[in-house]
């Protein structure tokens, strides 16, 4: 498992070199101590179904407060109800990972990556491909990253994606692919993914949004 120090602010790239401090390797098997006394500590461990309601809450909280400078109401209301949403393949599969503060027991992110096909959307999206890739020539998909709107801008995001990209190496993987959000895409780009397309998806209630797909070698 691994574990964080989360400090208030909003922290640039050096402020995160210096107060954010974890074991960048996620394995459930093994233990590791907390950073720190008396402060918010974050720990990194897969999700389970168990999680399930915790995990939708989570999502739908960050897609209509987070996304909502990059989308309209109803492109926010026809991602919910197509595209965004749990994967229970990625919590199967053991590959997505939830950040809970430990002295409140409360889930405040979530995201994983893949060893499968399908670039984004959860269970009730229908175009997906659950094929399994191959380590030696495709790139692991990075997947459904989410944050509590209460607890953005404090270095999670970048914490799951070294956790989900660590996760992958380990796997035999060297490249990711993602589909991101719009809201998304800066995070991303400073982490060195570079965008390579845009999709349009259409959406159950008629909408459209673009998914940015991003690629890192």
């Amino acid at each position: 498992m691994a574990y964080a120090r989360i400090e208030d602010g909003v922290w640039g790239a050096m402020e995160r070199k210096r107060h954010l401090s974890y074991d960048r390797t996620v394995d459930p098997e093994r233990t590791s101590r907390p950073v720190g006394s008396g402060e918010n500590v974050a720990r990194v461990r897969p999700a389970t179904r168990a999680d399930i309601p915790r995990l939708s809450q989570v999502i739908e909280r960050s897609v209509r407060e987070l996304q909502r400078h990059d989308y309209t109401e109803l492109q926010i209301e026809g991602a919910l109800e197509t595209i965004f949403g749990v994967d229970t393949t990625l919590i199967d599969d053991g590959t997505y990972l939830v950040v809970e503060i430990e002295s409140e027991s409360e889930m405040v992110a979530c995201g994983g990556w893949s060893k499968r096909k399908t670039l984004f959307g959860g269970d009730r999206w229908t175009h997906r491909e659950n094929d399994l890739l191959d380590p030696a020539v495709d790139a692991a998909k990075i997947r459904a990253f989410f944050v509590h709107p209460d607890w953005a801008r404090r270095g999670l995001g970048t914490l799951l994606l070294e956790s989900c990209e660590n996760a992958a190496r380990a796997a035999g993987f060297r490249r990711f692919e993602m589909g991101a959000t719009l809201t998304g895409v800066h995070l991303y780009e400073r982490r060195g993914y570079k965008e390579v397309d845009r999709i349009g998806v259409l959406l159950a209630n008629g909408e459209t949004v673009p998914v940015v797909r991003m690629v890192k070698e």
